[in-house]
């Protein structure tokens, strides 16, 4: 299996995914602008994410899918199906339970991770409303990332990277034609959410019955496989925790902020998405099968070899698009967001948030990089260690940011803090023998620094003669934005091939 084709067709997909979802982010902009409405379903929506991450594609995903790349490898599909059929048992009972809850307990959840809400009943009970509906999202997201591992795992990637596209243009739809049906109007959106989780499990069962793998839930708590998946799961949700506990405590301190702060953090995280989706997730989603297969036939030079490609595609293609954010920051938000509802101080405070997020972008991919080389080899205690220091660290530059820069005070915190995870992962790998990085490192990273420099100065030098971002109708702006991305792409990898780089360098096989 070729690596880098497998990246390209599985980061291709995720790109058309995250396009979508600008376009439904400028359509949610354009009707229902920035304020409370939108503050109440962001946080509605972004709780039973959070649970998501926890249990499917965060905690589970890491413990699950070493020890199924394992049973595959040692004993065959036949145990595997097996190992997937209880696993799938115990986790439906868990997020059936855990959904009930959460609806049961919406307000007092609401009051927990929002309390600057509750100075507004009306928006306190809107957000109420929209987690009761959104809150079993993550029964269906969870069971549908279950089965993109699993066809992760047999080397499907394409069909898992498109199941997010489901979700944008079930909000699409529902909410250019379903809005009017709706009182108050906001509440389209926590059933096109809904609506979204149903499509997304259901795209996934004839792929999954394709490959063989298409299994009915059965519960038994005796099966060892499902106990060491529990096991590595305790620490492991414990490490994914730390994370969106930070997530949490930034929501609360936001909640506090200008009416607004939550939905401007929102839009701008959404564009920080599209290069750490395209790429980050990508790499993590094609290199955790790939490692967890290669440790577990102890072939450790090819181990060390897959996360030096991982690391030098990050800094190929993650450099140029942490400074392009900063540099198109007002071009990005107003060409795309500065309609209707939505006005000049939005796109203003949206594009202080994004700055801020971008420092981080580099970080942020790293991790994705870094983090499946522990999972692999099923050692998850050293990132959640890293993971509760750089919460810590987090919730310290919270502090010291929030009163000078407000929300974008958060969005630094966030991304100082993933670079100093990524760094402390890189030295534990080092340090324990796992990583040797490949000769040329010095040479590499200086000509990408060259190229970066150039496009750099090509950016800003289209810029100086264009009109006023805020000019013009939507098409022309997002015209303008075009040519200056193509600028930036084309000066970039002209620069790269001009200084010797060429795509077959790149090229790596793995075992299938």
């Amino acid at each position: 299996m070729n690596l880098l084709r497998s990246l390209a067709a599985v980061s291709s997909i995720t790109m058309v995914s995250r396009v979508l979802g600008f376009v439904r982010d400028t359509i949610i902009a354009r009707i229902f602008g920035a304020g409370m409405a939108t503050d109440a379903f962001f946080i509605a929506f972004k709780l039973p994410n959070l649970l998501r991450r926890i249990f499917a594609e965060g905690a589970f995903s890491q413990a699950f899918v070493p020890i199924l790349a394992e049973y595959k490898s040692q004993q065959g599909e036949e145990a595997a199906r097996t190992f997937v059929a209880y696993v799938s048992g115990l986790l439906t009972l868990v997020l059936a339970v855990v959904t009930l809850i959460g609806i049961v307990a919406a307000p007092w959840v609401i009051w927990i991770t929002a309390p600057g809400f509750a100075d507004t009943p009306e928006k306190f009970a809107l957000t109420t409303d929209l987690l009761r509906v959104t809150f079993p999202y993550i029964f269906l997201i969870s069971l549908s990332s279950l089965a993109g591992a699993v066809l992760n795992t047999w080397n499907r990637f394409s069909v898992p990277a498109f199941v997010p596209t489901l979700l944008n243009l079930s909000m699409i739809i529902f909410t250019v034609f379903l809005t009017p049906y709706f009182h108050p109007p906001v509440m389209v959106l926590g059933w096109a959410v809904l609506a979204g989780g149903v499509l997304q499990i259901a795209y996934q069962l004839p792929h999954l019955k394709k490959i063989g793998m298409l299994v009915l839930p059965r519960l038994n708590l005796r099966d060892a496989g499902v106990w060491r998946v529990m096991k590595q799961m305790l620490p492991a949700m414990l490490g994914v925790s730390v994370s969106q506990i930070s997530l949490i405590i930034n929501t609360i301190f936001a909640s506090f902020l200008a009416a607004g702060s939550v939905s401007w953090m929102y839009y701008a995280d959404r564009l920080m998405e599209l290069p750490s989706g395209v790429l980050g997730v990508a790499l993590g989603t094609i290199l955790l099968p790939i490692l967890s297969k290669t440790y577990a036939n102890k072939d450790r030079h090819e181990y060390s070899r897959i996360l030096d490609w991982g690391l030098r595609l990050c800094f190929l293609l993650v450099l140029p698009c942490t400074l392009a954010l900063g540099l198109l920051s007002e071009p990005l938000t107003v060409s795309l967001f500065q309609y209707g509802k939505f006005d000049a101080v939005d796109a203003l405070m949206t594009q202080r948030a994004l700055i801020a997020y971008s420092v981080g972008l580099l970080g942020i991919i790293v991790i994705k990089v870094l983090a499946p080389g522990f999972y692999a080899q099923q050692n998850i205690r050293t990132p959640v260690k890293i993971a509760i220091f750089t919460l810590i660290v987090t919730q310290l530059l919270n502090l010291a940011f929030i009163g000078p820069l407000h929300h974008a005070g958060l969005a630094l915190a966030i991304s100082v803090g993933a670079c100093i995870n990524a760094g402390l992962l890189f030295y534990q790998l080092r340090k324990q023998d796992l990583f040797q990085p490949q000769p040329g490192w010095m040479t590499f990273l200086f000509k990408l620094i060259i190229a970066v420099l150039v496009m750099t100065a090509v950016l800003l030098g289209v810029m100086h003669f264009m009109p006023a971002w805020d000019e013009g109708q939507m098409l022309e702006r997002l015209l303008r934005l075009g040519v200056l991305v193509v600028a930036g792409v084309v000066t970039y990898f002209g620069m790269l091939l001009l200084l010797g780089f060429r795509p077959k360098d790149f090229a790596r096989s793995a075992i299938t």
